[in-house]
Protein backbone atom coordinates (compact mmCIF):
# COMPACT_ATOMS: atom_id res chain seq x y z
CA UNK A 1 0.00 0.00 0.00
CA UNK A 2 1.38 3.14 -1.09
CA UNK A 3 -0.22 6.37 1.01
CA UNK A 4 -0.71 9.79 0.47
CA UNK A 5 -1.82 12.31 3.47
CA UNK A 6 -3.72 15.42 2.22
CA UNK A 7 -5.19 18.42 4.53
CA UNK A 8 -8.07 20.30 3.90
CA UNK A 9 -8.24 23.80 3.08
CA UNK A 10 -10.91 27.11 3.68
CA UNK A 11 -14.87 25.74 4.48
CA UNK A 12 -13.61 22.88 6.36
CA UNK A 13 -13.48 24.55 9.73
CA UNK A 14 -16.43 23.73 12.16
CA UNK A 15 -16.78 25.51 15.87
CA UNK A 16 -15.44 22.65 18.61
CA UNK A 17 -13.15 21.78 15.59
CA UNK A 18 -10.18 20.00 17.63
CA UNK A 19 -12.21 20.39 21.05
CA UNK A 20 -12.35 16.22 21.68
CA UNK A 21 -8.80 15.93 20.56
CA UNK A 22 -7.55 18.74 22.98
CA UNK A 23 -9.27 17.13 26.17
CA UNK A 24 -8.24 13.60 24.84
CA UNK A 25 -4.21 13.99 24.04
CA UNK A 26 -1.77 16.44 25.63
CA UNK A 27 0.46 17.07 22.44
CA UNK A 28 -2.97 18.35 20.77
CA UNK A 29 -3.30 21.13 23.62
CA UNK A 30 0.47 21.69 23.17
CA UNK A 31 -0.37 22.48 19.49
CA UNK A 32 -2.75 24.67 19.91
CA UNK A 33 -0.93 26.48 22.55
CA UNK A 34 2.31 26.85 20.54
CA UNK A 35 -0.31 28.70 17.46
CA UNK A 36 -1.76 30.79 20.12
CA UNK A 37 1.53 31.97 20.96
CA UNK A 38 2.77 32.14 17.46
CA UNK A 39 -0.49 34.85 16.93
CA UNK A 40 -0.74 36.08 19.91
CA UNK A 41 -4.18 35.39 20.30
CA UNK A 42 -6.50 32.85 21.78
CA UNK A 43 -7.44 30.82 18.51
CA UNK A 44 -7.80 27.75 20.03
CA UNK A 45 -10.83 29.17 22.25
CA UNK A 46 -12.45 30.53 19.04
CA UNK A 47 -11.56 27.38 17.70
CA UNK A 48 -13.39 25.81 20.39
CA UNK A 49 -16.58 28.18 21.07
CA UNK A 50 -16.94 29.95 17.97
CA UNK A 51 -18.88 32.07 17.15
CA UNK A 52 -18.63 30.78 13.58
CA UNK A 53 -18.96 33.90 12.14
CA UNK A 54 -15.31 35.11 13.26
CA UNK A 55 -14.09 31.48 12.98
CA UNK A 56 -14.57 31.70 9.23
CA UNK A 57 -12.63 35.00 8.65
CA UNK A 58 -10.04 34.25 6.38
CA UNK A 59 -6.98 35.36 9.08
CA UNK A 60 -8.75 33.13 11.43
CA UNK A 61 -9.51 30.05 9.11
CA UNK A 62 -6.64 29.25 7.92
CA UNK A 63 -4.44 29.20 10.75
CA UNK A 64 -7.04 27.43 12.66
CA UNK A 65 -7.33 24.48 10.03
CA UNK A 66 -3.56 23.82 9.77
CA UNK A 67 -3.71 23.36 13.71
CA UNK A 68 -6.00 20.94 13.97
CA UNK A 69 -4.42 19.32 10.98
CA UNK A 70 -0.79 19.12 12.29
CA UNK A 71 -2.12 18.49 15.63
CA UNK A 72 -3.81 14.91 14.70
CA UNK A 73 -0.13 14.58 12.87
CA UNK A 74 1.71 15.25 16.01
CA UNK A 75 -1.13 12.92 17.64
CA UNK A 76 -0.43 10.17 15.24
CA UNK A 77 3.28 10.43 15.54
CA UNK A 78 2.91 9.97 19.56
CA UNK A 79 0.23 7.15 19.40
CA UNK A 80 0.54 5.16 16.43
CA UNK A 81 4.28 5.35 15.54
CA UNK A 82 3.43 7.94 12.77
CA UNK A 83 6.72 8.44 10.43
CA UNK A 84 5.55 11.35 7.81
CA UNK A 85 8.99 10.22 5.96
CA UNK A 86 8.01 6.93 5.12
CA UNK A 87 4.53 8.69 3.32
CA UNK A 88 4.75 8.68 -0.77
CA UNK A 89 3.52 12.01 -1.27
CA UNK A 90 1.62 14.72 1.03
CA UNK A 91 -0.10 17.37 -0.42
CA UNK A 92 -3.31 20.38 0.55
CA UNK A 93 -5.94 22.17 -0.59
CA UNK A 94 -4.61 25.89 -1.28
CA UNK A 95 -3.55 26.61 2.85
CA UNK A 96 -3.54 23.18 3.26
CA UNK A 97 -0.46 22.86 1.34
CA UNK A 98 0.87 24.75 4.22
CA UNK A 99 -0.12 22.24 6.51
CA UNK A 100 0.95 19.45 4.50
CA UNK A 101 4.63 21.43 4.63
CA UNK A 102 4.29 22.08 8.43
CA UNK A 103 3.66 17.79 8.40
CA UNK A 104 6.87 17.18 6.66
CA UNK A 105 8.73 19.38 8.65
CA UNK A 106 9.92 22.31 6.12
CA UNK A 107 8.67 24.69 8.10
CA UNK A 108 8.04 25.11 11.81
CA UNK A 109 4.63 25.23 13.23
CA UNK A 110 4.48 28.76 14.64
CA UNK A 111 6.02 29.94 11.49
CA UNK A 112 3.56 27.97 9.60
CA UNK A 113 1.08 30.00 11.99
CA UNK A 114 2.60 33.35 11.13
CA UNK A 115 2.39 32.61 7.45
CA UNK A 116 -0.75 31.52 7.19
CA UNK A 117 -2.04 34.83 9.31
CA UNK A 118 -0.61 37.01 6.79
CA UNK A 119 -1.54 34.80 3.95
CA UNK A 120 -5.44 35.41 5.51
CA UNK A 121 -5.14 39.03 5.77
CA UNK A 122 -2.85 40.34 2.80
CA UNK A 123 -5.82 37.94 0.53
CA UNK A 124 -8.34 40.05 2.21
CA UNK A 125 -7.17 43.23 2.02
CA UNK A 126 -6.55 42.95 -1.81
CA UNK A 127 -9.32 43.70 -2.67
CA UNK A 128 -12.20 45.56 -1.49
CA UNK A 129 -15.04 43.77 0.28
CA UNK A 130 -18.43 43.36 -2.40
CA UNK A 131 -15.54 44.14 -5.79
CA UNK A 132 -14.53 40.32 -5.31
CA UNK A 133 -16.69 36.92 -6.22
CA UNK A 134 -16.36 32.67 -6.56
CA UNK A 135 -18.57 30.76 -7.94
CA UNK A 136 -18.66 27.06 -8.44
CA UNK A 137 -20.04 25.32 -11.45
CA UNK A 138 -20.96 21.83 -11.13
CA UNK A 139 -21.56 19.45 -13.55
CA UNK A 140 -18.94 21.33 -15.89
CA UNK A 141 -15.18 20.06 -16.73
CA UNK A 142 -12.81 22.38 -17.27
CA UNK A 143 -13.00 22.88 -20.64
CA UNK A 144 -16.78 23.98 -20.55
CA UNK A 145 -15.77 26.30 -17.47
CA UNK A 146 -13.37 28.26 -19.72
CA UNK A 147 -15.50 28.25 -22.79
CA UNK A 148 -18.42 30.05 -20.01
CA UNK A 149 -15.61 32.44 -19.38
CA UNK A 150 -14.61 33.07 -22.33
CA UNK A 151 -18.28 33.61 -24.16
CA UNK A 152 -19.66 35.85 -20.77
CA UNK A 153 -19.85 39.72 -22.13
CA UNK A 154 -18.43 42.51 -19.96
CA UNK A 155 -15.00 43.35 -18.54
CA UNK A 156 -13.23 42.62 -15.85
CA UNK A 157 -11.22 39.27 -14.50
CA UNK A 158 -12.59 36.24 -14.49
CA UNK A 159 -10.41 33.16 -14.04
CA UNK A 160 -10.65 29.39 -12.98
CA UNK A 161 -9.39 29.26 -9.08
CA UNK A 162 -9.89 25.72 -8.49
CA UNK A 163 -9.98 22.14 -10.72
CA UNK A 164 -11.43 20.13 -7.54
CA UNK A 165 -12.77 16.96 -9.11
CA UNK A 166 -14.72 15.66 -12.18
CA UNK A 167 -17.37 18.31 -12.56
CA UNK A 168 -16.72 20.65 -9.84
CA UNK A 169 -14.60 23.51 -10.99
CA UNK A 170 -15.04 26.85 -8.95
CA UNK A 171 -14.35 30.71 -10.90
CA UNK A 172 -12.47 33.75 -9.57
CA UNK A 173 -12.75 37.14 -10.31
CA UNK A 174 -14.43 40.49 -10.21
CA UNK A 175 -18.17 39.71 -9.33
CA UNK A 176 -19.82 41.38 -12.17
CA UNK A 177 -17.88 39.27 -14.49
CA UNK A 178 -18.12 36.02 -12.60
CA UNK A 179 -22.46 36.68 -12.25
CA UNK A 180 -21.98 36.91 -16.10
CA UNK A 181 -20.74 33.63 -16.44
CA UNK A 182 -23.15 32.05 -14.10
CA UNK A 183 -25.55 33.17 -15.72
CA UNK A 184 -24.69 31.69 -19.25
CA UNK A 185 -22.76 28.36 -17.60
CA UNK A 186 -25.37 26.09 -18.23
CA UNK A 187 -25.05 26.79 -22.40
CA UNK A 188 -21.27 24.78 -21.28
CA UNK A 189 -22.31 22.02 -19.14
CA UNK A 190 -22.78 23.31 -15.68
CA UNK A 191 -26.26 21.93 -13.86
CA UNK A 192 -25.58 24.45 -11.34
CA UNK A 193 -23.83 27.68 -10.68
CA UNK A 194 -24.03 29.64 -7.47
CA UNK A 195 -21.85 32.01 -5.92
CA UNK A 196 -19.77 30.91 -2.95
CA UNK A 197 -19.70 32.80 0.57
CA UNK A 198 -16.31 33.72 0.38
CA UNK A 199 -15.12 37.22 1.31
CA UNK A 200 -12.48 37.89 -1.58
CA UNK A 201 -11.89 36.41 -5.12
CA UNK A 202 -8.58 34.40 -3.96
CA UNK A 203 -6.32 31.77 -6.36
CA UNK A 204 -6.91 34.87 -9.34
CA UNK A 205 -4.78 37.64 -10.87
CA UNK A 206 -6.73 40.42 -8.38
CA UNK A 207 -4.83 39.06 -5.37
CA UNK A 208 -1.91 39.95 -6.80
CA UNK A 209 -1.25 42.77 -4.01
CA UNK A 210 -1.32 39.22 -1.49
CA UNK A 211 1.60 37.69 -3.41
CA UNK A 212 3.95 40.59 -3.47
CA UNK A 213 3.44 40.42 0.00
CA UNK A 214 3.62 36.52 0.79
CA UNK A 215 6.61 37.14 -1.34
CA UNK A 216 8.35 39.23 1.44
CA UNK A 217 7.17 37.41 4.05
CA UNK A 218 8.25 33.82 2.69
CA UNK A 219 11.80 35.43 2.03
CA UNK A 220 12.30 35.98 5.53
CA UNK A 221 11.25 32.85 6.35
CA UNK A 222 13.20 29.38 6.97
CA UNK A 223 12.06 26.93 4.83
CA UNK A 224 14.26 22.82 4.78
CA UNK A 225 13.97 20.26 2.58
CA UNK A 226 10.61 18.15 3.39
CA UNK A 227 11.11 14.98 5.01
CA UNK A 228 8.51 13.50 2.00
CA UNK A 229 7.85 14.41 -1.43
CA UNK A 230 5.26 17.35 -1.13
CA UNK A 231 2.72 17.92 -4.49
CA UNK A 232 2.01 21.71 -5.28
CA UNK A 233 -0.91 22.69 -6.16
CA UNK A 234 0.11 25.25 -8.73
CA UNK A 235 2.27 22.14 -10.82
CA UNK A 236 0.40 18.99 -9.82
CA UNK A 237 4.20 17.65 -9.47
CA UNK A 238 6.17 17.01 -6.33
CA UNK A 239 9.03 19.29 -5.00
CA UNK A 240 11.29 18.90 -2.04
CA UNK A 241 13.32 22.46 -3.42
CA UNK A 242 13.21 24.87 -0.60
CA UNK A 243 13.72 27.46 -2.96
CA UNK A 244 11.05 26.27 -5.02
CA UNK A 245 8.67 25.82 -2.59
CA UNK A 246 9.12 29.11 -1.84
CA UNK A 247 8.29 30.39 -5.54
CA UNK A 248 5.54 28.01 -5.58
CA UNK A 249 3.78 29.35 -2.59
CA UNK A 250 3.59 32.95 -3.93
CA UNK A 251 2.35 31.41 -6.96
CA UNK A 252 -0.28 29.72 -5.06
CA UNK A 253 -1.99 32.71 -4.12
CA UNK A 254 -2.89 33.88 -7.81
CA UNK A 255 -2.74 30.36 -9.29
CA UNK A 256 -5.01 27.78 -9.72
CA UNK A 257 -5.22 25.16 -7.11
CA UNK A 258 -4.86 22.06 -9.68
CA UNK A 259 -6.27 19.49 -7.51
CA UNK A 260 -7.42 16.93 -9.44
CA UNK A 261 -4.66 16.88 -11.32
CA UNK A 262 -2.45 16.66 -8.04
CA UNK A 263 -4.65 13.62 -7.15
CA UNK A 264 -4.39 12.06 -10.71
CA UNK A 265 -0.09 12.30 -10.56
CA UNK A 266 0.03 11.01 -7.03
CA UNK A 267 -1.95 7.65 -8.71
CA UNK A 268 -0.23 7.43 -11.72
CA UNK A 269 3.17 7.45 -9.31
CA UNK A 270 1.93 4.14 -7.81
CA UNK A 271 -0.39 6.17 -4.61
CA UNK A 272 -3.43 3.64 -3.84
CA UNK A 273 -4.55 4.97 -0.54
CA UNK A 274 -5.64 8.75 0.62
CA UNK A 275 -5.83 9.60 4.15
CA UNK A 276 -7.49 13.16 4.97
CA UNK A 277 -5.68 14.54 8.16
CA UNK A 278 -7.66 17.43 9.92
CA UNK A 279 -11.42 19.04 9.67
CA UNK A 280 -13.79 17.38 7.74
CA UNK A 281 -14.18 15.29 4.74
CA UNK A 282 -14.43 17.51 1.95
CA UNK A 283 -11.13 15.92 0.00
CA UNK A 284 -12.33 12.69 0.58
CA UNK A 285 -15.48 13.50 -1.45
CA UNK A 286 -13.02 14.84 -4.11
CA UNK A 287 -10.92 12.25 -4.21
CA UNK A 288 -13.98 9.46 -4.64
CA UNK A 289 -14.75 11.90 -7.46
CA UNK A 290 -11.83 11.68 -9.21
CA UNK A 291 -10.54 7.88 -8.61
CA UNK A 292 -13.08 5.31 -7.03
CA UNK A 293 -10.05 2.50 -7.09
CA UNK A 294 -8.56 4.04 -4.03
CA UNK A 295 -8.98 3.95 -0.42
CA UNK A 296 -9.95 6.59 1.33
CA UNK A 297 -10.00 7.42 4.84
CA UNK A 298 -10.19 10.70 7.78
CA UNK A 299 -8.52 11.35 10.64
CA UNK A 300 -9.80 14.22 12.50
CA UNK A 301 -11.45 12.98 16.28
CA UNK A 302 -10.33 10.71 18.48
CA UNK A 303 -12.66 7.94 17.17
CA UNK A 304 -10.60 8.16 13.86
CA UNK A 305 -7.22 8.14 15.89
CA UNK A 306 -8.52 4.61 17.71
CA UNK A 307 -9.10 3.54 14.42
CA UNK A 308 -6.09 4.34 12.54
CA UNK A 309 -3.90 2.89 15.35
CA UNK A 310 -5.66 -0.13 15.25
CA UNK A 311 -5.60 -0.74 11.81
Amino acid sequence: MARAYIFPGQGSQAVGMGSALVEAFPVAKEVYQEVDDALGQNLSKLMREGPMEELTLTTNAQPALMAHSVAVVRILEAEAGLDIANAMFVAGHSLGEYSALCAARAISLSDTAKLLRIRGEAMQAAVPVGQGAMAALIGVDLEGAQKAIDAAAGEGVCEIANDNAPGQVVISGEKKRVEAVCAGAKEFGAKIAKLLPVSAPFHSSLMKPAADRMEEALGKTEITAPVTSVVANVTAQTTVSPSEIRALLVKQVTGSVRWTESVQYMITQGCDNFVELGSGKVLSGLVKRIDRSVTISNVGEPGDIDGFVKA
